[in-house]
């Protein structure tokens, strides 16, 4: 089985080291050691926790009547408008999203950067590689 050091980790949770290792050490998330006594976090256990973090963010406050189930909660960093069209940059984590949509999207929605927006995605195609 797969396991990740704190580092690795913290990375893949969008969390410092620091935060990864206070959470690893109040028990959080199980830890092991391997031979060199370097603390390690097996596959299956970094999955379910991440899986706990997102489902209690508390990011969103009311109740969503929605079929998209990807939310990413995070900071418009760019608005880029047309005649039609905008462009609207979020960076949610170490996610950046780029969202394509009209121009009166983008008005109605008064989207400016700094201020909190969550991106949803709802996909046909999901394409995963292996890392």
């Amino acid at each position: 089985m797969q396991s990740y050091t704190i580092g690795q980790a913290a990375r893949l949770l969008g969390v410092s080291p620091d935060t990864a290792r206070r959470w690893a050490d109040a028990g959080r998330v199980a830890t092991h050691r391997d031979d060199s006594g370097r603390r390690l976090i097996g596959g299956r256990d970094l999955a379910a926790f991440s899986v706990e973090l997102a489902q209690g963010d508390g990011e969103e406050d009311e109740a969503s009547d929605t079929s998209v189930r990807n939310a990413f909660p995070g900071i418009v960093t760019a608005v880029r408008l047309g005649d039609v069209a905008a462009q609207v940059e979020i960076q949610a984590g170490p996610h950046r999203l780029v969202s394509l949509l009209t121009r009166e999207a983008v008005e109605e929605l008064g989207l400016e950067v700094g201020m909190r927006a969550t991106a949803r995605v709802k996909a046909t195609n999901v394409h995963v590689d292996r890392a």
